[in-house]
């Protein structure tokens, strides 16, 4: 993420949930070996802005509908 501090992001609830929509909106990560947190992910699906059709295709993955 190389327009913000990933260490500054990672200490606000805001920064945690532009990380998660950062990675599966555009794949970015902040670092090669990080996964998306799917716990995260579920925490926080209803406010996450994916792209239509990613959410779509997460839905599917995570919940099988």
């Amino acid at each position: 993420m190389w327009d913000y501090d990933i260490n500054e992001l990672k200490k606000s609830k805001w920064g945690k949930k532009l990380i998660l929509e950062r990675q599966i909106n555009r794949g970015i990560y902040p670092s090669s070996r990080e996964k998306i947190d799917l716990k995260q992910v579920k925490k926080h699906w209803k406010e996450l802005d994916i792209d239509p059709q990613r959410r779509s295709f997460f839905k599917f993955l995570i919940w099988g509908k």
